[in-house]
């Protein structure tokens, strides 16, 4: 096998594009919705859109690499990516912007199920640890986007700026074409039957319906935070884009955290003390007027969402060893309905009672976290240690 840090180094190549993903459209909306004249339902359908296809990307992503192995699957997400970003940046009308966010989406879905089954396959210090790492970059690329526009958007247009950050994305390109991967896992014969058999196991299904809620929390605030700040508290569009980068740090810097803390606390016991500090969070912005308080409380918030996937892959990436890359797809499919989901009715939400109103989202799909948690504690907490590993 090729030396796991370099493939390693791919993967947290691979997450910090996928952040760039996730956050592009919420950093450009304000931008979008001034060029082309839409109004918050319409900003809302093309998060469902884009979401759509990082769902259809994540479904597809996962029996292959199982099958024929990461590097040609890993390949096409960078270069959909690519061509996805440059036409956001370009896009001359609706349908060509509906179009790239699509593309980037697809070959997003792609890139994040590629990543965290390679890292999960190759972990030698137990999958929850290296998944903590790994998405440490995640957030580095997410908090990239708002920043670069926060600070260069007065010199450059959000056109160029987009346009170069599509561009460097032809370093993990290069990387992963030079780079020999790990021999496919099932390159005889693919275990059809225990693929089904994934999609009756509770426990699955549990891990899948809190990856739900977690993702549409996150993609909610990621997708409209910068509007949120522009219309509720007359923030301008660079300010904005800085205050969002905000969450993205508090979730990079809880992430650094916890590839320490899964040494020390069970991980039903880190999510919930994260619930607690989102929800404190999430208060905060909803109930205040004051620009830097509101900061604070998206900081907390990005703090809060930090341990809640890394921490359910690692339970996943032990129990289907064999059948990593399919349960990750399966998971991220549930996980990205709620992404898909979320932010549209948001927008809906937002709509009609205003971007304050609709981000009380939050703490209702908080609440409903942890009380899955709650109730499956007890099931979960006995994953790793009673139950036999999910692997054929």
């Amino acid at each position: 096998m090729t030396n796991r840090r370099t493939l390693f180094a791919i993967a947290a190549l691979g997450l910090l594009v996928f952040g760039i993903v996730l956050t592009t459209l919420g950093s450009v909306l304000p931008s979008i919705i001034e060029r082309f004249g839409i109004g918050k339902t319409a900003a809302g359908s093309l998060f469902l859109l884009n979401t759509f296809g990082i769902v259809i990307g994540s479904a597809v992503c996962g029996p292959i690499v199982d099958r024929n192995g990461y590097k040609e699957m890993l390949l096409l997400a960078t270069a959909l990516i690519i061509i996805g970003l440059e036409g956001i940046a370009f896009a001359p009308s609706m349908t060509w912007l509906r179009i790239a966010l699509l593309l980037t989406g697809f070959g997003g879905g792609i890139m994040n199920g590629g990543a965290n089954a390679l890292v999960a396959d190759i972990s030698a210090d137990g999958p929850t640890a290296e998944l903590s790492k790994l998405h440490v970059f995640f957030g580095i690329g997410a908090v990239g986007v708002p920043f670069a526009l926060g600070t260069l958007l007065g010199v450059f247009s959000y056109q160029t700026i987009i346009a170069a950050i599509g561009a460097l994305c032809a370093v993990p390109l290069a990387f992963i074409a030079v780079t020999p991967f790990p021999t496919p896992k099932h390159a005889q014969a693919f275990p059809l039957a225990a693929a089904k058999g994934l999609l009756r196991d509770t426990v699955l299904l549990a891990f899948g319906a809190m990856a739900f809620l977690e993702s549409g929390m996150e993609i909610t605030v990621g997708g409209w935070t910068a509007s949120f700040f522009k219309e509720e508290l007359q923030i301008t569009d660079q300010r904005a884009l800085v205050y969002l980068s905000l969450y993205w740090c508090g979730m990079v810097i809880g992430r650094v955290a916890l590839s320490a803390l899964v040494r020390r606390l069970s991980g039903a016991r880190i999510i919930f003390g994260c619930i607690g500090v989102a929800i404190a969070g999430a208060f905060l912005l909803i109930t205040t007027h004051n620009p830097s308080l509101a900061a604070l409380g998206v900081f907390l918030i990005g703090l809060g969402f930090s341990a809640t996937f890394p921490v359910i892959l690692g339970f996943v990436a032990e129990r289907y060893p064999i059948l990593s890359g399919t349960a990750f797809s399966a998971i991220m499919l549930m996980a990205l309905t709620g992404g898909m989901l979320f932010p549209y009715a948001a927008g809906v939400l937002g709509a009609a009672y205003g971007l304050r109103g609709s981000f009380l989202i939050v703490p209702t799909a908080l609440v409903l976290l942890g009380a899955l948690l709650g109730i499956t504690n007890t099931r979960l907490a006995s994953v790793l240690q009673k139950d036999e590993p999910v692997s054929s």
